[in-house]
This record gives C-alpha cells, sequence and structure tokens, in this order.
C-alpha cells in the first residue's frame, strides 16, 4: 500500500507541474495549426489575385505550411518542458549542409520563383536567353524548356536565366523581319521600292502596323542594297522572312529589275 501511496503522490506532483503546461501547449497548437491554415489561405488567395502560376502556388504554400508546422511544434515542445535548443541546432546544421549540398539547384529554385512571380516572360513567348532563342514551352521551378526553331529542345537554368540578359520578342505582340536584297546599280530605285512596298502590302502575314518600310542601305561594290523591314506576328517570323525575299525575286523578274552580276578582277604579272 504504502509503494502504491506513494506512486499515487508521485503522479499527483507530475500532474500538477506538468499538467498545466500540456494543457496550455494543446491549446497552442490547436490555435497554431487554425491560424497556419488560415494564413495559407489568405496567401493563396493573394497569390491568385496577383496571377502567380498555379504551380509556384501551391508549392510556396506547402513551403511556408511545413515551415510554419515545424516551428509550432518546437514552441510547443518547449512549453512542455524538451531542451529545443540541440534540436534547433540541429536543424540549422542539417539545412546549412543541405543549402551547400544544393546550392546550384537552390539558385535555380530562386530564379524559377522570380520568373514565375515577375513574369519577364510567358508560356509561348518568343526569347532569347544564354545563347538560346525559341518558344518557350513550359517554365518549371528549376529549368524553362525552349522549343527552337530547329525543332529542338533546349533545357535553360533557371537561376542563369534569371540571371542575365532575357530578349522577349513576343512582348509587344510584332516583330521587325530585317531582310536585305541587293539590286543593279544601272536598276530603277523608285521602281524597285515601290515594287517591294506592292508585294508587301499584299503579303497577308504582314503586319499593315508598324508599316513596313524599304531603304538604301548601301551604294557600292557593283550593287544597291536594300534593307526591307515588314512586321509580322511571332508566329509567321520565318514565314515572312523567307516568303517576302521569294515574292520579291519574281516581282522583280516580271518587273523587269535585274540583281547585281558578280564580278571578278584578275591581275596577270
Amino acid at each position: 500500500m504504502d509503494k502504491i501511496q506513494s506512486m499515487a503522490g508521485q503522479f499527483n506532483q507530475w500532474v500538477i507541474l506538468y499538467g498545466p503546461r500540456i494543457i496550455s501547449a494543446v491549446l497552442v497548437l490547436i490555435v497554431g495549426l487554425m491560424v497556419i491554415s488560415w494564413a495559407g489561405k489568405l496567401a493563396s488567395k493573394g497569390m491568385k489575385r496577383k496571377n502567380v502560376d498555379p504551380s509556384l502556388q501551391s508549392f510556396l504554400a506547402s513551403m511556408v505550411s511545413v515551415g510554419l508546422k515545424v516551428l509550432l511544434l518546437i514552441t510547443v515542445a518547449g512549453m512542455i518542458g524538451i531542451q529545443t535548443t540541440s534540436f534547433v541546432a540541429i536543424i540549422g546544421a542539417l539545412g546549412l549542409a543541405v543549402g551547400l549540398a544544393l546550392q546550384g539547384s537552390l539558385a535555380n529554385f530562386a530564379g524559377g520563383v522570380l520568373i514565375l512571380v515577375f513574369k519577364p516572360f510567358k508560356t509561348g513567348d518568343l526569347i532569347e536567353s544564354q545563347g538560346q532563342t525559341g518558344v518557350v514551352q513550359e517554365i518549371q521551378i528549376f529549368n524553362t524548356i525552349l522549343l527552337t526553331p530547329e525543332n529542338k529542345t533546349a533545357i535553360l537554368a533557371n537561376g542563369a536565366v534569371s540571371n542575365n540578359t532575357i530578349i522577349n520578342y513576343s512582348r509587344h505582340g510584332n516583330l521587325r523581319v530585317d531582310i536585305t536584297m541587293a539590286i543593279s546599280p544601272d536598276a530603277d530605285i523608285a521602281k524597285a521600292k515601290g515594287v517591294v512596298m506592292d508585294v508587301l502590302k499584299n503579303d497577308p502575314k504582314v503586319i499593315a502596323e508598324p508599316l513596313p518600310s524599304v531603304n538604301v542601305t548601301k551604294v557600292g561594290d557593283g550593287m544597291v542594297t536594300l534593307a526591307i523591314r515588314p512586321y509580322a506576328s511571332p508566329g509567321h517570323y520565318w514565314d515572312v522572312f523567307f516568303g517576302v525575299q521569294e515574292k520579291v525575286k519574281q516581282a522583280f523578274d516580271a518587273n523587269g529589275i535585274i540583281g547585281p552580276t558578280p564580278t571578278r578582277i584578275i591581275i596577270n604579272k
């Protein structure tokens, strides 16, 4: 009986000592989980209003939720009386080790977040970055996928993309197509320019606004060089680039405008 009474006394002392702590910790845990859930929903609504990419929304929401729950558990453990100093030190050391091991991947992740939040380009845009030019097929957390004009898939690391120059050809909705063609120095320049403008005005893939232009850029080397500058949508860029040259050549032939004649000077000594 004495042993039972002793154990009952110890239990009562334990309840008196730790009971309030446990009750307080449970209440903090319940309230904390409710606050974390509310904060997660609020953050999701805010990201939706800012048109943040859906894949990034779920990723950031999960990351923030996990981080807050870990902090909550550490707080609750400290309230109960569990020493959390060494536990926090272990988590810090583990985080540092993981950060050093995944330094490149974390840089790509940060770059992906910046791209998805600030949107320097979006899926479907024609961009140039890291020496690659292509249409954006997909923006992932760590990489950006491009489809090049050669129908090749280029995978770019987001860290390098976000920290270097990005040329977005689709941002303004149209592109200027730079075409250079030459005619004979004896040809009627005004007539040649008129023929080119007729071709551009009748091409359905050439945008009417901004107006296309035809200018002489060089007279010499046995030719007159014309700079032909139509505008096209990004999807019709290469159709206009190749198609206009073919149509202009056919129009020149039909109007008697000849091209330059190659010459070679041979000096015999």
